[in-house]
Parts: C-alpha cells; sequence; structure tokens
C-alpha cells in the first residue's frame, strides 16, 4: 500500500466516525514516514474525537512544529485547548487559524464560540456575521450568532438571525430555545411559550430547556401542566438526570439538598472549565491600608437590587474601605445610574471585555475581596463565575441559594435565611450576620412625601368599602397552591379584594378565570399597571393587608410594603428563598405576622381582615420604626458588614480556609 493509499483510508475511518481505526493507521504510516504534517494533524484529530485532549495537544502541536502552515492543526489545537479550558491560548490558534484560511466560515465560527465564552460578545457576534457572509447557509452560525446578540441585549438582531437559523432547520433545537429566550426578552410571551414546548419536544435531553419551559408558564399563570413540569424538575435533579437551571428550583417546592444539589450540577456541567487558569499575580506592593473590595454586577441602573443597595455604597467607610464597581449590565442613563457611579471610588464598565481581560484588572485593581450580586440570576455572565478573580469570593444579595461553586468562599446570611443546621446544603461557608442579611436605602421614597402622593381607592380601581389584600410578587412567584389559598381568604372576608401587580394580560387573564373556577367573582380581582418607584410605594399605604408568596417569597417587595407601613402576612419555608420575608418582619419588628403552616397563615389572614385595630397597630409600629428598626438601619447594617469582610479577610491574611461564622451584634 503506498503512503496516499494509507492515506485515504485513514480519511474513510474518519469520514465514517471510526476514530480508533483512523488513529491505528495514522500511527502506522508515521512509524514508517515520519515527519508528516497532514498525516499527524489528522491524528491529533482522531485522538480528540476519542476524548484524549491532552494527548490531542501535543499531537496536534508536533503537527505544527511539522508543517507550521496548515491551517486544520490551528483549528483543532484551538478547539482542545477550549475544551481544556484554556480559552486565552485557544483563541490564539483560532486566530492563526482564521488568519491562514480568511475565506473559510468554519474558522470564524471556531473563534466566535472561544470569544463568547470569554465574554466577548461583540467580537463573538462578528465572528459569526462574518461566517455567514461567506456561507450563508449554515445554522450552527446563525444560531450562535442569535446567542451572541441578545448575551448582548440586542434582542430584534438575535431574533432576525435565530429566525434565519430555523428557516435553515426548523428542528434544530438550540435554535429554537434561543429564539424562545429572545421572544420572551421582547415580551412576546404567548409565541415563547409556544417554542419553549417545540424546544423540550427537539431537544429532550437538554433538560434546560424544560426548566425554561416551566418558567415561562409560571409568568403567565398557565398552570395547566404545571404539577407535571415540577415533577420533570425534582425528578431531573433527584435522579441525575441533566441539568436544572438552579433559580427555577426556587420557585417549587424543593428542599435546601435539591437546590444545592441542582447548583452544584449546575456549576459542574455548564460553568466549570478544566485547568482554569489561576488568578493573576497581584501588585505586592501598592499605597495605604484599605481593603479593596469589589461588587459585580449587571444591575447597576433601575433595578430592584440597586433600589435596596445604593445607600450601602455610599455608606462604605473609605477610611477602612475602597470600594470599586464592575458593571456588566446597561448603562440605562438613570438618576440611579448616576447615583451609583457617584457611590463607588472606581467605576468599571466591563459589558464587552473578555473574562480575561476582567481578571487581569481585577488584579491589577488589587481586589481583595470580590462580591456577587448576581449569582444564577437574569443575565448573568456564568463565565464570571468559571475562575477565581479574587482572593476572597462572597455570593450576596442577587441570588438566595449556594452557586455551588468551590471558590465562592462564602454566602451571606443570618440567622433566618442560613440558619447554621443548613451549612450541609453550601458549598460556601455562612457568614450569618446579627439583623438580616438585606440592605435597605433609606432614601428609597416616603409613600406620603415628594412624587409618591398617597392615591385615593378610586385612583386605584379599588371599591370604597372592603378589605384590600395586596400580592404584588411577580408573577412566576405565584403559585397554584398560593392562589388557591388566597381565593379561600376572599370567600371567608365579605367584600375583600385582591390587588395583584399586572406582570403581563395574559397572566391577569389566566388568574382571573382560575378564580372564577374556583367560586370567587374574578371582579375581586384589580391589577396594579407597574408603576414608578414612589408611585408604586404609595400604593401600600392604600392596601390594608400585604400577603405573601411560598416558597418564593417576596424579597424588595416586602422591604417596599413595611418601609410603607403595611404589614405582611408570610409563612416560613424552608429554602433561604422561602425565609426571606420573615427575615425582613423579624427585623423590622413584625414577628407577630410570620406564620409556620398555610392553615396558620390562612387563618391569621382572615383575623386581621376582620381586626382594624389590630392592623392599625402594626402599621403604628412599622411607621414609628421606619428610621431606627435593623431592617432599615443602613449605617448599622453597612458596619456589620464591613465587620464580616474584615472577618473574612483576616482569615485569608492567617493562612486560613474560609470558615463559616456568625457574626455578634456590634
Amino acid at each position: 500500500m503506498t503512503l496516499n493509499e494509507a492515506l485515504q483510508l485513514a480519511l474513510q475511518h474518519f469520514r465514517a466516525g471510526r476514530a480508533a481505526e483512523a488513529e491505528r493507521v495514522c500511527r502506522a504510516i508515521l512509524n514508517a514516514v515520519p515527519g508528516q504534517g497532514e498525516v499527524t494533524q489528522l491524528l491529533g484529530t482522531v485522538v480528540m474525537m476519542q476524548n484524549r485532549p491532552q494527548e490531542a495537544e501535543t499531537i496536534l502541536r508536533a503537527s505544527i512544529a511539522a508543517k507550521p502552515d496548515l491551517p486544520d492543526s490551528h483549528g483543532n489545537l484551538g478547539t482542545v485547548l477550549q475544551s481544556l479550558g484554556r480559552m486565552g491560548e485557544a483563541l490564539a490558534a483560532h486566530d492563526r487559524c482564521v488568519q491562514l484560511t480568511p475565506g473559510t466560515p468554519e474558522g470564524y465560527v471556531n473563534r466566535g464560540s472561544t470569544r463568547l465564552a470569554l465574554g466577548d460578545r461583540n467580537g463573538a457576534a462578528t465572528d459569526f456575521a462574518r461566517a455567514l457572509k461567506l456561507q450563508p447557509i449554515d445554522t450552527l452560525a446563525a444560531a450562535n450568532l442569535g446567542v451572541a446578540l441578545r448575551e448582548g441585549q440586542r434582542m430584534a438582531e438575535a431574533l432576525r438571525a435565530l429566525t434565519r437559523a430555523l428557516v435553515v432547520e426548523p428542528g434544530n433545537g438550540e435554535a429554537m430555545l434561543g429564539y424562545a429566550h429572545a421572544l420572551r426578552e421582547v415580551g412576546r410571551l404567548d409565541e415563547a411559550e409556544t417554542a419553549y414546548a417545540r424546544a423540550v419536544t427537539l431537544t429532550p435531553a437538554k433538560t434546560e430547556a424544560l426548566c425554561y419551559h416551566l418558567y415561562l408558564k409560571q409568568t403567565l399563570c398557565a398552570w395547566n401542566e404545571y404539577d407535571r413540569l415540577c415533577a420533570r424538575v425534582t425528578e431531573t435533579i433527584d435522579q441525575d438526570a441533566g441539568v436544572v437551571i438552579p433559580l427555577a428550583t426556587l420557585s417549587i417546592d424543593t428542599t435546601p439538598a435539591q437546590q444545592d444539589r441542582s447548583a452544584r450540577l449546575f456549576y459542574d456541567r455548564l460553568v466549570k472549565r478544566p485547568s482554569a487558569p489561576p488568578m493573576p499575580a497581584r501588585p505586592e506592593n501598592r499605597s495605604g491600608n484599605r481593603l479593596r473590595i469589589a461588587y459585580v454586577s449587571a444591575d447597576f441602573h433601575e433595578h430592584a437590587t440597586a433600589y435596596l443597595a445604593a445607600e450601602l455604597f455610599e455608606l462604605h467607610d473609605r477610611g477602612r474601605f475602597e470600594v470599586l464597581a464592575y458593571s456588566y449590565g446597561p448603562d440605562d442613563g438613570s438618576a440611579m445610574r448616576q447615583r451609583l457611579v457617584t457611590a463607588f471610588d472606581r467605576f468599571r464598565d466591563i459589558r464587552s471585555v473578555p473574562l480575561d481581560a476582567v481578571a487581569r484588572c481585577m488584579a491589577d485593581d488589587g481586589v481583595d475581596i470580590m462580591i456577587d450580586l448576581k449569582g444564577y440570576t437574569k443575565q448573568t455572565r456564568l463565565d464570571l463565575l468559571s475562575r477565581r478573580l479574587a482572593p476572597v469570593e462572597v455570593s450576596y444579595l442577587g441570588y438566595p441559594g449556594t452557586i455551588g461553586c468551590p471558590h465562592m468562599d462564602y454566602v451571606i446570611g443570618d440567622r433566618f435565611v442560613t440558619p447554621p443546621e443548613h451549612q450541609p446544603f453550601y458549598a460556601e461557608r455562612l457568614a450569618i450576620l446579627p439583623d438580616a442579611y438585606q440592605i435597605n436605602d433609606r432614601r428609597r421614597p416616603l409613600p406620603d412625601q415628594g412624587p409618591g402622593q398617597v392615591p385615593s381607592r378610586a385612583d386605584c380601581g379599588l371599591p370604597e368599602d372592603g378589605v384590600v389584600f395586596a400580592a404584588f410578587n411577580t408573577a412566576y412567584k405565584i403559585s397554584p397552591t398560593m392562589f388557591a389559598l388566597w381565593m379561600r381568604i376572599l370567600k371567608r372576608v365579605p367584600g375583600s379584594v385582591l390587588w395583584l401587580f399586572e406582570a403581563n394580560p395574559r397572566a391577569a387573564a389566566n388568574l382571573k378565570a382560575t378564580a372564577e373556577a374556583q367560586g370567587v367573582d374574578p371582579g375581586r380581582l384589580v391589577f396594579a399597571p407597574p408603576r414608578p418607584l414612589a408611585d408604586h410605594i404609595a400604593r401600600y399605604r392604600v392596601a390594608d393587608l400585604a400577603l405573601d408568596t411560598l416558597p418564593y417569597t417576596g424579597h424588595t417587595t416586602t422591604s417596599d410594603a413595611l418601609w410603607a407601613g403595611c404589614p405582611v402576612v408570610t409563612c416560613l419555608g424552608g429554602s433561604f428563598a422561602s425565609r426571606v420575608a420573615a427575615s425582613l418582619l423579624n427585623a423590622a419588628g413584625l414577628p407577630d405576622t410570620i406564620t409556620r403552616s398555610l392553615s396558620e397563615y390562612e387563618a391569621l389572614a382572615v383575623a386581621l381582615a376582620g381586626d382594624p385595630v389590630r392592623r392599625a397597630g402594626f402599621r403604628k409600629r412599622l411607621e414609628e420604626g421606619r428610621m431606627t428598626a435593623p431592617l432599615f438601619d443602613s449605617h448599622r447594617f453597612t458596619r456589620n458588614l464591613e465587620r464580616a469582610y474584615q472577618v473574612m479577610w483576616s482569615l485569608h491574611k492567617a493562612g486560613k480556609p474560609p470558615q463559616g461564622f456568625i457574626l455578634p451584634a456590634g
């Protein structure tokens, strides 16, 4: 057999997917005639196909040494390095491949995927668009372009790209899932529901699609498949049958152990990178002794997290702390954005900055403690969780649960949301604050001052008489069980109404239909449209009593109600997300309305509805404690949080591993 015939045989095996046979022939050729660049490249490729990336890297580098200008060697090396988590080297290899063959679309697709993994969404979009120009009928390039554009908040362009992918290949599940995401982001929820259902059918093994489908149906309060979908999600966790989106576990009945398991598996399978590079070296000598802390978030604009935390950033003791922001969310030009930019000593906009550059910047800034304010919530940058960026890393405020990440050192909690006995359900060590874990901004509007003048019942579309129960949590937190409980309360309190936040028209229609099916006049459901924060808070002065959700309780929503003096009835659940409202009520000085079962919750709501004197007493207690209760004492909270940061840093400086601690009252 001639050399050419042997090479053709190896290629036949390769094209037929017979990697082991192709490897055997390639090795035979190279034993007979060493130094063949093309054959060495093919050998590296078939070794890579057999999931032996380190060996493949060595072979592909030998191929490049033998024949430096062989594009496939560089491209395949880039793919191997990407699988090993060495993204910077992978990008350099793909760069070389594109330089050698600028007219080949595959090179741009591969480089684009690496750029996307590095957080360079704009660069990735440019590469995918270039690939499409070279090969207009390319589903992968179009679908990936859609992902890059959507993650970069360029929704209209993302929809066009994903539509293009689905025109070429209607049965492509990845493209369908991306299309559903984009439809949801632009508010086309009915179409998104259909697209999610289609994505679940097309990719039954991709259990993330199932979670997103459930979330969308929760957003629409479309409960026709609720029990079945919830059961499939919990079975997926319990049977290790796929990846579950961690946030999806918080709004259905799951245990802390299930939430922990889903987060760890999500991290291991979708976030973690093999051989992640070490944290870049930090400057050895720097001026001053202040601790440098960096808050990382996409929410430094008009957002619930900003409404809570703005004053925290302003109140940090500048004699002991230097406070930085790393922002990867939009600049909405709002007054809140301007306030936040001013609140920090340095404000870094890292929207289009790749991960390696973020790591380098954080090292050059000498960040001691990084505080992640996002976790697994909407618009998070998962790449920032894939490697250590600072000597001490802390999860706080944004995500009520574990990140499941081995280098997230601490999670900030309190004795309600993270009791010490819950430590086994966290990858992080518990840092338990003395009051409530949640910061509050005392510069938020007061309910009877400034633009947020208290409206009349008529202004709000409410009847002049009867008890008004407010339930302003977002629609996806409303479970069928809680809604049925609310309907029982309405039946037991004649003339009462349920005042709900109007999330979307479909949810409102579904809730009205469900009320009627359960024997309640749908006219007793009143919907509050979105309003500016001051006007929204002022509405709580019209409500008589707020009703909380379970298992995902109110966070900012509960704080707003208590700030306005409106008592909230909640039920203490078993996990972080289901215990937040109880934590806030306790810190606001109103533990009276924390219940331990849904039957107790229902009984208390009905009793308070018939006891206006007791309700008035609760409201008076909240209003008198507005500036003194621990929940709203921003100075006290900031000092406690700073003490927690100093404990963490002292342990690190002493060379000790992270340790959980309960911070005593200061």
